[in-house]
């Protein structure tokens, strides 16, 4: 019997049928978000990313469903305490995206360094005027999450010549552009030295408001956050008053807290906050790219292989093991 492949991402037929012929021990099923929650319940394996409820407790009840190859690298979509607790597997794309999540955040950072909203408003009122920028050259780097992402933007501002320093819960392989890389838990350790703290980790029991009052308070006077992460990972309120209070200079925010952001945040209105709607990861490679990855895990999985970046289901992405010496 074929195994029923149910996908739940945007995607046209051309690209559905691409990832029919990877196998013909395979039935793809295009639900989309509208069909999702009733057609995962018919799934053998999941594709994709469901913004929309689904009815996991009762995907885990009927036993069905062996394998989620999520659509995206953050996995708080689909990684319920049901999903946690079955012998679901569950893998991800993390780095797959990594240069649009590098250039993303290139363009945050520089926004708020050379002042790109200030220069844009005064754009809108045809005023030539100079105002003041900030200097990125010769500032300390603070990569909190080093996976495929944070790894991909330390090699691309390995060449500005920036010290840069890096946490990871797998804390080895270091580059030799990267000056530390400690363990997650010694975080308190590289904030007195951070001028840019630059967020690459996931969303988890134990990332959730991590950068709160605490931890903003201790990083250097005058610096300057970018969240490529995912926004809880943030106190928003803590943010607003770091920023309000001059201690924070300045804020790149790909993600907050709640998105969309409300209209009537703050965060709207300050000139040293740069927004984007979540386009961290966007490109028009994104689809046949992804389309790639599945297809080549799918006939890992039907040949009873592990597929590629299977997650540690706890910590919500793939675990890396500590090469041998």
């Amino acid at each position: 019997m074929k195994k029923r492949v149910v996908l739940c991402f945007p995607v046209t037929e051309d690209q559905v049928a691409e990832l029919s012929t990877c196998s013909d021990k395979i039935e793809v099923i295009n639900a989309g978000q509208s069909g999702i929650a009733d057609e995962i319940l018919q799934a053998d394996i999941f594709v994709g990313h469901a913004k929309v409820p689904v009815p996991w407790d009762e995907v885990v009840q009927q036993g069905r469903l062996q394998w989620i190859q999520s659509s995206a690298a953050g996995l708080d979509h689909c990684l319920k305490p049901e999903v946690i607790q079955s012998e679901i597997i569950v893998s991800s794309v993390s780095g797959l995206f990594a240069n649009q999540v590098a250039e993303q955040t290139m363009a945050l950072l520089f926004g708020v360094y050379r002042s790109a909203i200030t220069f844009f408003r005064a754009y809108e009122k045809r005023e030539f005027v100079r105002r003041p920028t900030m200097d990125f050259h010769g500032q300390t780097v603070g990569i909190i999450g080093f996976g495929g992402n944070g790894r991909r933007i330390a090699e691309v501002l390995a060449p500005w010549g920036n010290r840069i320093l890096a946490t990871d819960m797998y804390p080895w392989d270091k580059p030799d552009y990267v000056e530390q890389l400690v363990a997650a838990d010694r975080l308190d350790e590289l904030l007195p030295q951070i001028d840019c703290m630059i967020l690459c980790v996931p969303l988890n029991d134990e990332t959730r408001g991590m950068i709160n009052r605490e931890v903003l308070s201790k990083l250097k006077p005058g610096s300057v956050v970018i969240n490529v992460a995912r926004g809880p990972v943030v106190n928003e309120t803590d943010l607003i008053e770091a920023l309000n209070s001059g201690h924070i200079a300045g804020a790149g925010l790909d993600v907050v807290e709640v998105e969309p952001l409300h209209p009537a945040s703050p965060l709207w209105t300050m000139d040293n906050v740069v927004i984007s709607p979540h386009v961290g990861a966007q490109s028009k490679y994104r689809v046949p790219d992804t389309i790639r990855f599945v297809s080549q895990n799918i006939q890992r999985y039907l040949r009873g292989e592990q597929p590629l970046n299977v997650v540690d289901k706890l910590l919500g992405y793939p675990a890396r093991k500590k090469p041998c010496v």
